[in-house]
């Protein structure tokens, strides 16, 4: 795929970018760089490679969902720095909702 002007000139239109010649220039120059070092992947023969959608083989990453023992209700108001009727009250989070 060759990157010309008019190419920048569209993409800088729909993305509502002033660029003077000079940035027009360089970002042409920049992306031919990119796009043709990319499509060097197609040089590659890949005849024999099985499509994959992870480099890794991966199966179920997750713990077991099993049921364990809680903190006993005392000990979490011993060490909470705040605690009113079952709730452990923390300073507010977003500013305004005091």
């Amino acid at each position: 795929m060759k990157i010309d002007s008019s190419m920048i000139e569209r993409v800088s239109s729909l993305a509502r970018l002033s660029l003077t010649e000079q940035e027009k220039e360089e970002f042409t120059r920049q992306l031919s760089d990119i796009v043709s070092y990319v499509e060097k992947i197609n040089e590659l023969d890949t005849g024999g490679i099985e499509p994959a959608d992870h480099i890794v083989p991966m199966r179920n990453v997750f713990r077991a969902d099993s049921t364990g023992t809680s903190i006993e209700r005392e000990e979490i108001e011993r060490i909470a720095p705040d605690f009113d009727r079952g709730h452990i009250i923390v300073p507010p989070a977003i500013e305004g909702n005091e």
